[in-house]
């Protein structure tokens, strides 16, 4: 096992293929703790060379709705005003402080998602 910090794109991709090669190895093994390394290795590269930003907030209230199977007027009694809720998908209101609090106490999505600037 020749494990070290994943620095160029060649790398990374030498580290994919190990992994799928020992991806099932037995977690008390040697290729088990390989596996685990490398796993934290690619997810560090993965994070610095492929960020991934926070969704628009309205289009993870809608990807939230659409999980849990709701519609606007189940929104309307997590936001307090069924007007609201076209105003805001149709970006003419923002969120307010009381609505990011409900969204993230009623539907779990995270503060993150529903502070960023759209």
């Amino acid at each position: 096992m020749n494990i070290k910090v994943l620095k160029t794109e060649e790398e990374y991709n030498q580290a994919l293929k190990r992994l799928e090669v020992i991806f099932d190895a037995a977690v008390d093994s040697s290729d088990g703790d390989e596996a685990d390394l490398l796993g934290i290795l690619i997810e560090k590269y993965e994070d610095e060379h492929y960020p991934i930003e926070a969704p628009d907030p309205i289009e993870a209230i809608k990807f939230r709705m659409e999980q849990m199977n709701m519609n606007n007027q189940d929104l309307a009694e997590v936001i307090g005003y069924k007007s609201r809720v076209s105003e805001i998908f149709n970006h003419k209101r923002k969120l307010s402080l009381n609505m990011i609090r409900n969204l993230h106490k009623k539907l779990k999505i995270p503060y993150e998602s529903l502070i960023k600037d759209y």
